[in-house]
């Protein structure tokens, strides 16, 4: 797993436990092509090619297209990539652990480049926000789907 960059100037951690296996989780998580469907800030998602290291996807979240790459990609365990707009480099790592059929989801984010820095207060307080919703949204449908 390739580290956030805890210097950067826009950082968040979140978690959620989810009541749903780490796999039903995991499917949910790396149908990229699927966000639009249940992530309601993501208007378009494209994986180009096979859910492995080194596969970049496109998407496009609050009007900015993203340019990502996965640089982890370990099943029902963890999943990373790298996203690159309007001069802001991201690193993005998601975690989960199972633990007697629930899912614990941990994820962070650090965000660099001249944006970051001079809107350190408005990103750090965006990004905050718009994780707890992903984490919601994302333990919504993966527990319709379990159920």
């Amino acid at each position: 797993m390739k580290n956030i960059n805890k210097q950067a100037p826009v950082i968040c951690t979140q978690s959620i436990t989810i009541n749903a296996s780490s796999k039903s989780v995991w499917e949910v998580l790396t149908g990229i092509d699927r966000w639009p469907g249940w992530q309601t800030d993501i208007d378009k998602a494209k994986l180009n090619g096979p859910l492995q290291s080194g596969t970049s996807f496109h998407w496009k979240t609050g009007g900015a297209r993203i340019h990502s790459t996965l640089h982890t990609v370990e099943p029902d365990n963890q999943l990373g990539w790298t996203g690159k707009t309007f001069g802001l480099f991201a690193i993005h790592n998601w975690r989960l652990t199972e633990l007697e059929g629930k899912t614990r989801v941990e994820v962070e984010e650090s965000m660099e480049g001249l944006l970051a820095k001079l809107f350190k207060k408005p990103f750090n307080k965006n990004l905050e926000k718009g994780m707890k919703k992903w984490l919601e949204l994302l333990k919504q449908e993966s527990e319709q789907g379990a159920n």
